[in-house]
């Protein structure tokens, strides 16, 4: 994680940005073509509850969802979500498709070539599995067998190299979990958070989570790789402070159901107890 200074620093460039109107302070820079546009496009998943997911009158919502709104919001513009896929949303971004990632996307070493990942993390998560009530007892139990994931995702290679299952990856989650209930795959592996909010549902009686995540990865926000030093960059690392700081977060996990997370919970006594420090 960034430095505690660093981040302040971060948040004074982005409040001092927002409050100016100073062409020359936000020429050739992506914070002043979205306030130009009027409309700030966020790349979000299409189909992962309660991150973001499509409502029955078909719009996106979700918590992902709401932290775009808070970012448009701030800067006085309209939201437009965009539906992005673990395969294509750094692409999306290289290509100015979006302006902004907010779509569960891990942090990680490579990625960081690619794109710009804001720190702070806005949220954590692990890869696990899902399966029928008693059929797996440790990770070790897939060696050989079929599991579904989803394409694009990280967590199918852990399965593979650490403990040689055969993924079997889909297009979407939503085939990956069909085909888990039809019996072609011993279990789904895929993030825990998610894992935990379809069992939550009441729409998986009969299965459950019978591993712990082999490890927790940070999820962040990510911005043009050549905007990360940037007014944009700055700018959405104020954000992501203040969603933990203001207990942003921590409601939106009230809002759409999710287990409260300590990671969530740390983060937000840590911000404050520090930025209330550096008031003193």
């Amino acid at each position: 994680m960034m430095k505690l200074k660093t981040i302040v620093g971060a948040i004074a460039i982005a409040v001092a940005t927002v409050g100016s109107s100073s062409a020359q302070d936000v020429q050739n820079d992506r914070f002043k073509e979205v306030l130009d546009r009027g409309v700030l496009r966020v790349g979000v998943q299409g189909a992962f509850r309660p991150w973001a997911f499509r409502s029955p009158d078909g719009a996106l919502q979700g918590i992902e969802v709401d932290l775009a709104k808070t970012v448009a919001d701030r800067m006085g513009v309209k939201l437009e979500p965009i539906v992005i896929t673990s395969a294509n949303r750094m692409e999306f971004l290289k290509q100015g498709k979006v302006d902004l990632l907010i779509g569960a996307m891990s942090d990680r070493p490579d990625r960081r070539k690619v794109v710009g990942i804001i720190e702070p993390a806005y949220w954590t998560s692990g890869p696990t599995l899902m399966a029928k009530e008693g059929v797996i007892k440790s990770w070790d139990d897939i060696k050989g067998k079929p599991v579904c994931g989803k394409q694009g995702v990280f967590y199918n290679k852990i399965a593979e190299t650490e403990f040689g299952a055969n993924v079997i990856a889909f297009g979407g989650n939503t085939e990956a979990k069909q085909a888990l209930r039809s019996g072609k795959c011993i279990a789904w592996v895929y993030d825990d958070t998610s894992i935990a909010a379809d069992l939550a549902s009441g729409e998986w009686e009969g299965f459950e989570m019978p591993v712990d995540t082999v490890f927790s990865n940070p999820w962040g926000a990510a911005v043009p790789l050549e905007e990360q030093s940037g007014i944009w960059g700055a700018f959405m690392a104020g954000m992501a402070y203040n969603w933990h700081k203001d207990g942003t977060l921590i409601e939106l996990e009230k809002k759409w159901g999710v287990k409260p997370s300590p990671w969530l919970a740390k983060m937000h006594e840590q911000l404050t107890y520090d930025n209330s420090y550096l008031n003193n």
